[in-house]
């Protein structure tokens, strides 16, 4: 059997941006699919929210089912600039337009293992009677990974209540990493709104989305940096 491929959840999202930026998530989001067919990876699109304008997205999720892709999301990850003239409003001056792609963390699930729960007996209180109060039969079980905690005293017998007490702290456990998820997710959207203007990791230009170019930073060595400038722009087409 072969290794499981690992997969990545990846946001392409225009943020608080206007109508422009949701079409520029479009444009990308054509052109990202067709890297991933050319690179064979798999992928899923699991979300994709309309823009106002026709033909406009606001936010799309992708799920890419592949092992050892870091290096080519490292050429599409952070912000992307589009510089070109608004096709909704003729007159706008403005010619420069971000949007954002990010990696969404994921929190994973964890699988409750009935070895890493504690238990304690006590004495069960509330009604039932003398009988009920001079026994150990009620149980606190705690997962101690996360130190979840659940008491039972439905049963006088404890056997019962232990059999009771897994059940609940299983749910309880997962409710609660359900809630943690949808923080983080939560979290992570209200950071994505707001996207970096500046500094993109690549760039496009025009209407038909062809001329790109990453964005290139050299700090040493001048003369020999100048070249390696040139012939960047030379392969990009500038």
């Amino acid at each position: 059997m072969g290794t499981p491929l690992e997969h990545k959840i990846i946001q392409i999202i225009a943020g608080r941006g206007p109508a422009e930026c949701c079409w520029v998530v479009a444009q990308v989001l054509k052109i990202f699919l067709q890297e991933l067919r050319q690179q064979e990876y798999e992928y899923i699109i699991l979300q994709q929210e309309k823009g106002i304008e026709n033909r406009t997205l606001q936010s799309v999720t992708i799920k890419i089912n592949v092992n050892q892709m870091q290096h080519f999301l490292d050429q599409w990850l952070g912000s992307i600039q589009w510089q070109g003239a608004s096709a909704f409003r003729k007159h706008h001056k403005r010619k420069n337009w971000f949007i954002g792609m990010y990696e969404i963390q994921q929190i994973k699930l964890l699988e409750l293992q009935e070895k890493e729960i504690s238990f304690q007996t006590m004495k069960s209180s509330g009604p039932g009677g003398q009988h009920v109060n001079k026994v150990n039969s009620a149980v606190r079980a705690t997962y101690q990974p996360t130190g979840d905690q659940v008491v039972i005293m439905d049963s006088r017998s404890q056997h019962q209540n232990r059999k009771i007490a897994i059940q609940r702290l299983k749910e309880k456990v997962n409710q609660n990493q359900l809630e943690n998820i949808k923080k983080s997710l939560t979290y992570q959207w209200e950071n994505h709104l707001t996207i970096q203007r500046g500094n993109p990791i690549r760039t496009f230009k025009g209407t038909d989305f062809k001329k790109q170019y990453k964005k290139l930073s050299y700090t040493s060595k001048p003369q020999q940096l100048k070249g390696a400038l040139r012939n960047e722009l030379k392969k990009a087409g500038l």
